[in-house]
């Protein structure tokens, strides 16, 4: 069992997506979103920014059904790699792939399991880096993969298997219903949110600033997106957002300015009450209600199965 506050993680790596709609969802992502194509093979398609030196931060993969394919995150070293792989066959989680080489871009080396919601998660290290650069003043595509949100039919007990395994400490609650998760400075780089059903809530890139952020937002109402939530600030996080849906329905987030918690030992967790201002404390945004169906999504077909990638 790994302690809160000794989590062998160190970020968020990348996202992978199955899509049925697989040129559409290639398009949306390199064209409107702005992601760079690292790699590709037929049927999948690797995205990284200039910006960020993670070999790439998401894949989408063509499949006949949509699913989220994964969700990996970055350890430190192949010791602690192999060290939490035994923690986590020891304590009766379910390895999918034991540790080894991995085969996609960037190489590494990594496991992966099953959450107790059934969502695939790979653990890695060791990945390959690429050159990168800082982004330059108006340069409105991600800087780099900031969170992701998972929906969650008992948000309790998930929370628990990220605190008590994989070391994730709570950084904030908005009411009960969904709570904020770090492993270092940056706010959360997870979230679970209460669903109906297993599902991906959203995804969200981080721009270079606020002027990025809302030159990005521009670029996609222009470009015929539908703007289904945003821009605005939250509280919980402090960070701003603008949500879109892509092709297939999975939602996706610019956002800026997530607030980092430097002071770990002095951090004490909030609890948000879910009102206008606590949503939105600008009061940009516009309701909330349309965005509550969107990040529900649909049921996850992947659920206890292993992607074939």
């Amino acid at each position: 069992m790994t302690q809160p506050g000794n989590s062998p993680l160190t970020h968020l790596r990348h996202v992978g997506f199955a899509v049925p709609d697989f040129q559409e969802a290639i398009e949306f992502y390199r064209t409107l979103w702005g992601l760079q194509v690292v790699d590709e093979d037929s049927d999948v398609v690797f995205f990284g920014t200039p910006a960020d030196p993670e070999h790439y931060v998401l894949r989408v993969r063509k499949d006949a059904d949509k699913r989220l394919d994964l969700i990996a995150f970055a350890a430190n070293s192949a010791a602690e790699v192999d060290q939490l792989a035994q923690r986590l066959g020891s304590a009766g989680v379910q390895l999918v792939r034991e540790p080894d080489t991995l085969g996609t871009p960037g190489g590494g080396y990594g496991f992966r399991f099953f959450d107790p919601d059934g969502r695939l998660i790979e653990i890695s290290s060791n990945v390959q880096e690429r050159p990168w650069r800082p982004l330059e003043q108006r340069e409105s595509i991600p800087r780099k993969l900031s969170h992701v949100v998972i929906n969650s039919t008992n948000v309790a007990a998930t929370k628990k298997f990220y605190e008590e395994h994989l070391g994730f400490r709570l950084s904030d609650w908005l009411e009960d219903k969904m709570c904020f998760m770090r492993v270092r400075q940056d706010h959360h780089i997870l979230a679970i949110a209460q669903g109906p059903h297993t599902s991906l809530n959203h995804v969200s890139f981080e721009m270079r600033g606020i002027d990025e952020f809302m030159r990005g937002t521009g670029r996609l109402v222009r470009g015929g997106q539908n703007l289904i939530w945003g821009p605005g600030r939250h509280s919980a996080g402090d960070n701003t957002f603008s949500y879109f849906t892509d092709p297939v329905g999975n939602v996706v987030e610019y956002t800026t300015e997530l607030e980092r918690i430097d002071d770990d030992a002095a951090w004490r967790p909030r609890t948000f009450i879910s009102g206008p201002e606590q949503k939105d404390q600008w009061g940009t945004a516009g309701p909330f209600e349309p965005m509550l169906a969107a990040m529900h999504n649909d049921p996850d077909k992947g659920v206890w199965t292993p992607s074939p990638l």
